[in-house]
């Protein structure tokens, strides 16, 4: 009962105290819950963009990382293939001056640094022959070499490239992330060990111009590049205190760096026909993370409670006002719906009960109109289905004469036939095979069997007529019987080819007619060795098949056959002709086996 007189007097309440009073009950709570749900969510938004936007630096940092190893990479192949090398390397020499002027006909090391002296520090050539010289580039392996972690591991390798943070004897000693791979001879059956120093000052360069500390490093946690001075003469694994990052060679981690809690975002970096690869890390405290986020809280809290205030302020004029408008509106929703579309109420204002009140008054004027539109349309269709029909009665009524040419040929072909006449009659007969397929023949498809029946009646009725001047040939692949194709598609390249191709040829010719099946389709061609087409006529009647109008005075049954097969099968299947002058002509065109998803 009290339910019920509490919605007694709310339903009785005035609608500017209903609008103050929604607002209290209904819109300030979830406003306060949204605002502080919100504002939690921007503080996590700011620390998921900082993320983000780490990862990106990151992805950019490994992206100009990898290009600057692919050079490395690119020269070994090179060097992999290099003939002077194996031959310097490989040979047993007896003089000292003899290995010196190997050496000096040999630049392809100096070529390289000086091509990449930005991405290249050094290139060396390790190799197991006691008479080679060490000039700093080809280095004879000594047997403490040979017995280095580095030498043993890029042994086993099998020609991958191996990155390892190794020293270059050649600059004092200094460490290096250098590719080291094996290169296998072996017409000597013999083997060197590649070593490419990567010049750190241009990884530095890269790290550079990242504001966050980065760190290059290896798969053995050495730093080989970084942009931050604290991160130079440490190791990684003594750096962090994360037992995450042990298990997990990418990600992102919490740890401690330094003794400082801190976000730690490790990128891999795996260049290609490598062993190993090196992963690009970046560290941010905790309080650099999240200090945008907690200022973005603290902001997203001070505006929904301005907010709030703002609006408990105006709320009872704009409830007022508001009301008196919505009333307005109301009475002239209530005509409307009574379909009484003449009466108008227009409410001042453009904001959107202004817009939805001349809306309303648009609305009940094009109903109107519309309505008398329908009565007019239901006209007009009626008057169409009448002209249809009789459209269709005259369509019907031209079938009669076909039909009686039809009757009269066969006539004919008995009378030739008890007369003795065979030919005579074999080719009436055949006529009246072709007037009876044009008789018949629909908008749907026929089997390409059928089609080449009509063909074959066709030219043996135009080898009746030329006799001797006219040979064919019909070259059908079996598997192409049963394929359904539009009707009277073939038939008028064959009346092209013996009307402009071998009619006013004297000695006449022949017309081949081919179809194969393919992996992309069934290609049709029709063929025949009259007197050609030249070149300029020919280039017009390619221009004449893309033309969307008819013209007179050109080969509308090509155009025709043409068209219908775009249409049918798409643009890989219109028709394509060759020609040589006083030779022949080619017309052939291909049935596609897929046309979307769908089997042809």
């Amino acid at each position: 009962m009290k339910l019920l007189a509490i919605k007694k007097m709310l339903n009785d309440m005035k609608l500017r105290n209903k609008l103050f009073f929604s607002f209290v009950f209904v819109v300030f709570v979830p406003v306060m819950i949204v605002g502080g749900y919100l504002t939690n969510e921007l503080k996590q938004l700011a620390l998921t963009d900082a993320v983000k936007q780490e990862t990106a630096n990151l992805d950019r940092v490994r992206k100009r990382t990898l290009e600057t190893l692919k050079i490395p990479l690119y020269l070994s192949n090179n060097i992999l293939y290099d003939q002077r090398l194996k031959e310097i390397a490989n040979t047993e020499y007896q003089y000292t001056y003899d290995v010196v002027a190997a050496y000096k006909n040999y630049s392809t090391f100096d070529h390289y640094l000086k091509t990449y002296p930005q991405e290249i520090s050094s290139i060396r050539f390790y190799m197991e022959n006691p008479t080679l010289l060490n000039n700093w580039q080809i280095i004879p392996i000594t047997e403490k070499m040979a017995k280095s972690v580095w030498y043993t591991n890029a042994k086993k390798g099998k020609g991958l490239a191996n990155w390892t943070y190794i020293e270059d004897e050649t600059k004092q000693n200094r460490k290096y992330i250098s590719l080291v791979r094996r290169i296998d001879f072996l017409d000597f059956k013999t083997y060197g060990m590649l070593v490419i120093s990567v010049n750190p000052d241009h990884l530095d360069l890269i790290l550079s111009q990242e504001s966050s500390p980065m760190m290059l490093i290896d798969d053995k946690n050495n730093i080989i590049a970084t942009n931050h001075s604290e991160f130079t003469t440490k190791s990684f694994s003594k750096m962090i205190d994360s037992k995450q990052k042990l298990e997990e060679p990418i990600g992102t981690f919490r740890g401690k760096v330094n003794g400082e809690p801190s976000y730690i975002f490790i990128e891999e970096i795996s260049p290609d026909h490598s062993s190993n690869g090196l992963r690009v890390v970046s560290v941010i405290p905790n309080k650099e993370i999240v200090e945008n986020a907690n200022h973005l809280g603290r902001m997203g809290l001070f505006v929904v409670t301005i907010s709030v205030l703002i609006a408990l302020c105006l709320i009872y004029y704009f409830s007022k006002w508001l009301s008196e408008r919505i009333l307005t509106l109301s009475k002239q929703i209530n005509e409307v719906g009574k379909g009484n579309f003449d009466h108008t109420i227009l409410v001042d204002g453009k904001d959107e009960i202004g817009q939805l009140s001349k809306q309303l008054n648009m609305m009940a004027k094009n109903t109107k109109q519309l309505l008398q539109e329908i009565e007019e349309s239901n006209k007009q269709k009626s008057l169409m289905e009448q002209k249809q029909n009789h459209i269709k009665f005259k369509m019907m009524a031209s079938q009669i004469n076909p039909h009686f040419l039809f009757n009269a040929l066969e006539s004919i072909r008995m009378r030739a036939s008890l007369n003795g006449e065979r030919e005579i009659a074999q080719v009436v007969k055949l006529l009246g095979k072709l007037m009876r397929n044009s008789i018949e023949v629909g908008t749907g498809k026929v089997k390409l069997s059928s089609e080449i029946s009509v063909i074959q009646s066709y030219l043996e009725i135009q080898k009746f007529r030329y006799r001797e001047r006219i040979h064919y040939t019909l070259h059908i692949d079996p598997r192409t019987n049963d394929l359904e194709i539009p009707p009277l598609i073939i038939q008028p390249l064959v009346e092209n080819a013996v009307i402009h191709g071998i009619e006013d040829v004297a000695t006449g010719g022949e017309i081949s007619v081919t179809s194969k099946w393919t992996s992309v389709g069934v290609y049709i061609a029709v063929m025949d060795s009259g007197k050609g087409i030249d070149e300029e006529r020919l280039k017009k009647i390619k221009q004449m098949l893309a033309e969307n109008e008819e013209k007179e005075g050109i080969r509308i049954g090509l155009r025709n056959v043409h068209q219908r097969l775009l249409l049918t099968y798409g643009e890989s299947a219109g028709l394509e002709i060759e020609s040589v002058l006083d030779k022949g002509t080619t017309i052939s065109f291909l049935i596609p086996l897929e046309r979307g998803k769908e089997i042809v």
